[in-house]
This record gives structure tokens, C-alpha cells and sequence, in this order.
């Protein structure tokens, strides 16, 4: 007869502790039931900040679908709270009136957020970060409001504060002490971390204590302590977490600060155990994902009966990765005076390491920047191997013995030792995918059990197991390619598209074996626009394969509107043109006409139903402010108007524009002419830019003013405004057929190194063939809306189409077409 387990909670440890009992147990032994309060399957909180930086979707964070309870026979009650455990009937009863009887109960009722007690608090727009409805309020208010206040300096408030910067609002971070993750870093980490957070965008207030969140019905600012004040519109609290007790206490259960355990995991009443954040083991209560997935295999094993020694602890690490910033740390990290340390600190490179020694063991770590040894001194650190004489090797490699080997190290490992903190993959799991699945890469690992697929931390552990259990001859080393559904490389794929005259993506995937038949968001943009460069000719523009902005020709805003950019060449128009944008803007109530930086009219807060009929009446072509494409051309008066010019910048930039409109690139692509060397379009932070000297140009290239701000490269010099067409357009057209999709000229400018361009560039045949093929494809081009709107057929059209119809444009295209 099968024994009625119920799990109470659907979270990562309670479900991690059923997938190693259906490892370990005769799938007929239990009859198994779990209540969930979300309506959700089981999906992996540390990737919360994922999706709130738009890295990630629901869809991504889903550990286990709906499919695998269904296929394991799992019962699964979501959007029910348990709320009574009859502990002598041995029942639980939801709030939905749900009662199942059990056998065993599992309590993984996880932690709840703390909210500070503040004045205010209760208001709306004042919330945690804790789980994806969190995540769901922080992306609907970044479409309304515009700042944000993240209390706490903690990881948690940190990862929020960073997925609302991707939001675009302005974030400002307050935290009570004088560090930021002062549990977690020293003070120099500390400080480098703050440094290089301030130039992402973040704001922080330090040692500030708030007392009252001011504001009617909804949040609009915060009072500190020492009288000071800032406005806000969203104020997450990031303060910390608290064992979630209460379902426990009502029913009897010894509880402290969590649900009381012993080393198997059982609580004070038979037959009742507790896993994760919920529980407190030898007065511990951990907030960390390792310790879980170590208490969930031995309570694995105590349900299955199979022999184990119990849960001993866990040693804590902590790491972090935030925009490209590595942070690790491990056990005792600050400097005690029965203490010793090695430190390695760069602060140009933007690195800083730190191992602690104590009694001739490694204490604890603390790295910043770079955290490619973190795996091996975190080994160290619970493996407690005298390291006495070898100390200064440990970072610094200068010679003498050295320690143990990354191989030797997880040799030393237990089975049951999680490798994988973030999907709880044991080193058991990984050799048993290498043994009985006959996995031989990083990347099969990662398709067998999930390790070394979220954050990536463990991929130098699962290496070295790869080669202590197969050797290193016995190790494939598979390359990464342009997303996961494909090892290929950017050249491997156009190469192959060249070679087997491909002209379709879904021919691509076919043909190259894409592991995911309909690829993804990173592949399909990317392989539409490989097949129209190769073939302008016979590829058909996939414009579902395009992102929604492309899609639809127009920005979309935060509010859900829409902002036009009609094309203005060279920042030159006339009275007429601005008499019908004004018409336009007032016809359909545009609420901003703004002059943008690239020297055009912008119509923000345009509704999405309108953006058809509104192309029509402008009939004015596309700026492109939307695509990876020529964007615009930046010019000054020059020698028409000032006194300094040398040259006519406004006309050669109306022709350059007028030249590269419509022209598809890697990535979006800024021109600027400037008249003199006094350089007021700004030409030298642009990707092509073109500055007037006595007697001729000097062209440049690879420039950038955004977020990582790159000066150009000088070219070449010309004499002739036919030699800068010339050079331009045989430039353009080397970095479409060079450069990775979704690649600045200023990252490919320093990947493959400006005297290789100028190499390419050099002969006048490689320039003309180039400027040829450059030719080819814009004579098939045509702007979007002109296209679209060129008949009074498809203008009827546009008034009868819904909105989602609206959204693919080649259903437009076909509909006018058939004349319907």
C-alpha cells in the first residue's frame, strides 16, 4: 500500500527533496500531494532578478513544468494555502477547503520578506521582492512612474535595484550601514562594488535610517531619520527574510526563530518534517539555496530508507552577478587577529581577491571582478586542508607545492555535495549523467541536469568532473554558439548558409541541426539578418522574426505608446514638412513633440491603433529609430552658415543619408559630418563619422556614446566627397558581412582590430566590390510604410485590421496583396 506523502509549499527545497525521493524510492511507494499558494509550478527564485533585468521570462525560470507532476504522478493544488495541519488525524486542510490526509508531511513553507515597520508602509506602491508577482508590480509600474527606492543594500536589494535600472527608473538605493553587503564583502570589496554600481546608474544613500513613507493613497517619497527627504514612486523593501512559522506554530510544532529539526529533518511531532527557509536546524535558519538542497537529500533519504548520517550544517557562500560584476565570498572573510590573509588587489583591471587563513586552513574568501578561483577555494574551505607553507600559491601561483588540483579537489567530494547551487545538482547527479547518459561535454551536463545553467559559477566543477571520471582524453570540448539551440559559431553559420545556398531560417535550423526547431529570440533576428545580407535577393523578409519595435516601426514607451520618428535628412527640413508633422501630432493628440539628439522630430505617447493611419498622413519615410539599421546622420551648418567651416557638412550628410536609408546592419548604426575640426556634430564618437579638414575628410570609425562611451579610430583620409561615399559605403557594407548580429561597430572595431579593416579596405577593387554589393541589396529596398501605405486598397485596410493583426506586418502585406 503506498504512503500518503504531502509536501505544504512548492518552492525549490520542497520539491528538490521529492525529486531525489523519486531517485531513491520505488515510484509505487508514495502516493504523492503538494500544495502551492502560487499559481505556478515550481520555478527558481534566484532568477527573479533575471526576468525583472529582462534576461528572462517566466517560461525560462521553470524548474519543473506542469508535465513533470502530472508524469510523476504528483497531485498539485496551486493557488491554495494550507492553513490547518490536524496533526492527530494527520490531515491538512487549504483555504480553499482542500483536506488531504498523510502519512508524512513535508512543511517547506519557505520565508516570508521583512517589512519594515514604518509609517506608511501599508501604502500603495510600497512592496517586497520576493516572488514573480513582485516582479510583475516592479515592470507595470516602470511603465507609469519614473523613480524607485530599494531599502536595503543587501544581495537581494541590490539584484532589484539592478533589474530596475533595465527598467529604466531612476533607482536610488538606501542602506542602513556603512557598507553594502557588509554580511557578504569586507571593506574594500565593499567599496569597489559601490564604485562600479555608481557608473551602471545607481544611486545610494549610506547610513540613512528610514522613519515614515510619505504620500495620500500611494507612495511619494521617504523621511529618514535625520530629517532628510527624497521623492519616489516605488519603494521596495529588501531588508531581509523570516522563516514563515505560523501554519507550523497553530499546529502545535516546536518553533524558534524557525521550525525547529533535528539532523534528519524531523520537527517535534512524528512523522512531520521541515526543509529549507522554514526550518532551523542547531539554531541556524538558512536564507541561502546550497543548504537546502543539502538538507533535501537527506531527508530524500530518510523517507526512502535508505542509510545516511543526517544533516551536519553547511558552510555559506555567497556569489553574485550583476551586470557583469563577479562577487564571491565564503566563510570567515574579515580580518580577525588570530587571522592571516592573501590579498591580490587591481584596482585598473577592477579586481580584488582575498583568502583568509586561520590555524593553517582556509578560513574564508572574499573576490571581486574576477571569481574564476572561487570554486577551488571554496573546496578548500570545507575540506579544511592544511594549506601551511602553500598559502601564498593559493592566488598567487609563485611556485613551491602547490595545493590540491580542481580534479583531486571534487575527487575528495561527496556524492551527495551540491555543484550546482542554483538547480541543486549534486556531484552524484553529475557522474551519474556522465556514466549512464554518456555525457561527455559542459554543454550535455547542462541538457542532462541543469548544472552550470543559470548563473554559470559551477562550469569549472563540472569540467573537472567531466575529466576525473572520464579522463581528459575522454572530454568533449564543445564550443558555445550563438545561443543555446546551436553549438555553431556567427562564421560557421554564414559560412554554411553560403556554401548550401540557404534562404530561409526554418531551412537553417533543418539543415544545421538546431536542437530547438523554432529557435529562440536571440537566433531568429540574428539568422534573418545573415540570409539578407548573403541573399538580398531571394530572401523574403521575415518580419516575425524581428523584434516588436521593428514590427511595428515605432518605439514602444513605458506606458504602452508609441514614439514615430519620421526620417529628417541631416537634421534639414522645411516649413511645409514641419506644417504636416504639426498637423499630424494634432490630429491625433500626440501628448510630446520632442526634438531627439540625432537631430529629429519625435511623436511620443502615439496609440498603437493609430501608428498605421498617422504613417499614412505623414507620408514622410521612416527615421528607423527603432531598428538595427542607419539611424541618422548628424551634421552642423558648416561652411553653408559658419565661419569656422571648411567644408558643406549639411549636404554631404543629407547624401549620406539619403545614400544608407533603409540599409539592415548588425546593430543600429549613427553617422555624424562635421564641417571643421571643432567636431560640433559629435562625428567622433560615432560608428562612422566624417570630420572636415583643409582640402579634404578625415573619416573615422568604432565610436560610441552610450553606456560605454569609445572615441573613434582614425581611417583614412580622402580628398573628394566621392572618395567618402566610396569609403563609407565599402565600410558599411565589410561590417555587415563581418560582425556578429547585435554587434556595435565599436565592439567590432576592437574584436578584430582597425589595421585588419584597414587591410580589407585598402585596395580600390575590394572597395568597389564591396560598394557593388552594397548597391545590390539597397536597390531592394524599400521604407516600410511607403510600402505598406502606397495604395488606397491597403489605406482601407489599415481602418479594418485589429490591433494584433497590426503586429505582423506580413500579414498586412498579404492582405493587400489579395485585395481584401
Amino acid at each position: 500500500m503506498k504512503k500518503r506523502l504531502v509536501l505544504v509549499g512548492n518552492g525549490m527545497a520542497g520539491v528538490y527533496a521529492l525529486e531525489q525521493l523519486l531517485k531513491l524510492a520505488p515510484a509505487e511507494q508514495f502516493e504523492i500531494t503538494v500544495f502551492g499558494s502560487e499559481p505556478h509550478p515550481n520555478y527558481n527564485r534566484i532568477l527573479l532578478s533575471s526576468v525583472l533585468a529582462g534576461d528572462a521570462n517566466m517560461k525560462d525560470i521553470v524548474i519543473n513544468d506542469w508535465d513533470w507532476y502530472k508524469d510523476n504522478g504528483i497531485t498539485l493544488h496551486t493557488g491554495q494555502t494550507v492553513t490547518k495541519i490536524d496533526t492527530a488525524a494527520k490531515t491538512v486542510t487549504s483555504d480553499k477547503g482542500t483536506t488531504v490526509a498523510y502519512d508524512e508531511l513535508i512543511l517547506a513553507t519557505g520565508s516570508l520578506p521583512f517589512m519594515l515597520p514604518l509609517p506608511g508602509a501599508d501604502k500603495e506602491g510600497v512592496i517586497a521582492f520576493r516572488d514573480i508577482q513582485d516582479c510583475e508590480t516592479m515592470m507595470e509600474t516602470s511603465k507609469t512612474y519614473k523613480k524607485a527606492l530599494v531599502i536595503g543594500g543587501g544581495l537581494l536589494g541590490i539584484e532589484a535595484a539592478r533589474g530596475l535600472l533595465n527598467l529604466n527608473m531612476d533607482v536610488t538605493v538606501v542602506h542602513i550601514f556603512k557598507y553594502l553587503m557588509e554580511r557578504q564583502l569586507d571593506a574594500t570589496a565593499s567599496a569597489m562594488l559601490k564604485a562600479e554600481l555608481e557608473r551602471q546608474g545607481m544611486k545610494f544613500l549610506l547610513e540613512k535610517n528610514t522613519e515614515q513613507i510619505k504620500g495620500k493613497k500611494r507612495v511619494t517619497g521617504v523621511r529618514f531619520t535625520d530629517g532628510s527627504e527624497i521623492d519616489t514612486d516605488l519603494v521596495v523593501m529588501a531588508v531581509g527574510i523570516r522563516p514563515n512559522v505560523a501554519l507550523a506554530k497553530n499546529s502545535g510544532i516546536e518553533v524558534n526563530r524557525g521550525i525547529v529539526v533535528n539532523d534528519y529533518l524531523e520537527t517535534s511531532i512524528p512523522h512531520v518534517y521541515a526543509v529549507g527557509e522554514c526550518a532551523e536546524h542547531r539554531g541556524i535558519a538558512y536564507g541561502l539555496v546550497a543548504p537546502l538542497y543539502e538538507q533535501g537529500n537527506v531527508l530524500a533519504k530518510r523517507l526512502a530508507g535508505v542509510e545516511t548520517g543526517g544533516y551536519q550544517g553547511s558552510v555559506l557562500s555567497t556569489k553574485l552577478k550583476v551586470s557583469g560584476v563577479q562577487v564571491f565570498s565564503a566563510g570567515q572573510f574579515t580580518d580577525e587577529p588570530d587571522t592571516r590573509s592573501v590579498r591580490v588587489q587591481d584596482d585598473f583591471a577592477g579586481v580584488y581577491k582575498k583568502v583568509v587563513i586561520k590555524n593553517g586552513k582556509v578560513a574564508g574568501s572574499v573576490m571581486f571582478g574576477d571569481t574564476s578561483d572561487s570554486s577551488k577555494i571554496f573546496s578548500l574551505i570545507k575540506s579544511g586542508e592544511d594549506v601551511t607553507g602553500k598559502e601564498r600559491t593559493l592566488l598567487l601561483g609563485d611556485g613551491g607545492s602547490q595545493p590540491k588540483s580542481g580534479v583531486e579537489l571534487v575527487a575528495a567530494m561527496a556524492d551527495d555535495e551540491i555543484v550546482c547551487g542554483c538547480n541543486g545538482v549534486s556531484k552524484g547527479a553529475i557522474v551519474k549523467a556522465i556514466q549512464e547518459k554518456g555525457c561527455t561535454s559542459v554543454n550535455e551536463i547542462k541538457a542532462c541536469t541543469k548544472a552550470s545553467g543559470s548563473c554559470g559559477g559551477c562550469k569549472p566543477l563540472v569540467a573537472d568532473l567531466l575529466s576525473l571520471t572520464l579522463g581528459s582524453e575522454g572530454v568533449t570540448q564543445v564550443k558555445e554558439g550563438i545561443c543555446g539551440c546551436t553549438e555553431l559559431s556567427r562564421d560557421e553559420i554564414v559560412g554554411a548558409i553560403g556554401e548550401m545556398h540557404l534562404t530561409t531560417t526554418k531551412e537553417v535550423m533543418n539543415v544545421l541541426h538546431w536542437k530547438n526547431e523554432e529557435g529562440c529570440s536571440k537566433c531568429r533576428p540574428a539568422l534573418n539578418y545573415y540570409l539578407g545580407m548573403m541573399f538580398p535577393e531571394e530572401h523574403e523578409e521575415e518580419r516575425e522574426s524581428r523584434f516588436v519595435n521593428e514590427r511595428n516601426h515605432a518605439n514602444i514607451q513605458k506606458d504602452g505608446t508609441y514614439s514615430v520618428v519620421p526620417r529628417i535628412y541631416g537634421g534639414v527640413t522645411s516649413p511645409a514638412e514641419l506644417k504636416r508633422i504639426a498637423e499630424v501630432a494634432e490630429k491625433y493628440a500626440v501628448p510630446m513633440v520632442k526634438f531627439t539628439g540625432g537631430q529629429r522630430l519625435d511623436l511620443l505617447g502615439v496609440k498603437k491603433e493609430d501608428l498605421p493611419k498617422m504613417w499614412a498622413d505623414l507620408d514622410m519615410p521612416s527615421g528607423y529609430a527603432y531598428g538595427k539599421a542607419l539611424r541618422t546622420v548628424k551634421t552642423c551648418v558648416g561652411s553653408t552658415f559658419c565661419r569656422f567651416g571648411t567644408q558643406d557638412s549639411i549636404q554631404m550628410g543629407i547624401e549620406l543619408e539619403r545614400r544608407f536609408e533603409r540599409l539592415n546592419t548588425p546593430a543600429k548604426v549613427k553617422l555624424a559630418v562635421s564641417g571643421c575640426p571643432r567636431n560640433c556634430a559629435e562625428a567622433t564618437i560615432k560608428d562612422f563619422g566624417v570630420v572636415a579638414i583643409d582640402g579634404g575628410w578625415e573619416l573615422y570609425v568604432g565610436g560610441n556614446g552610450g553606456v560605454h562611451v569609445r572615441a573613434c579610430d582614425l581611417l583614412t583620409k580622402v580628398k573628394s566627397e566621392e572618395e567618402v561615399m566610396e569609403w563609407s559605403a565599402a565600410f558599411l557594407q565589410y561590417y555587415r558581412e563581418q560582425a556578429k548580429w547585435n554587434e556595435r561597430t565599436s565592439t567590432w572595431v576592437e574584436r578584430v582590430g582597425l589595421e585588419s579593416i584597414k587591410e580589407a579596405l585598402a585596395k580600390e577593387e575590394d572597395r568597389r566590390a564591396l560598394v557593388d554589393r552594397i548597391d545590390k541589396t539597397l536597390s531592394l529596398t524599400k521604407d516600410p510604410w511607403k510600402e505598406i501605405i502606397e495604395t488606397d486598397e491597403l489605406r482601407a485596410t489599415f481602418e479594418t485590421l485589429s490591433t494584433s493583426e497590426l503586429d505582423d506586418a506580413a500579414k498586412l502585406t498579404a492582405a493587400a496583396k489579395e485585395g481584401h
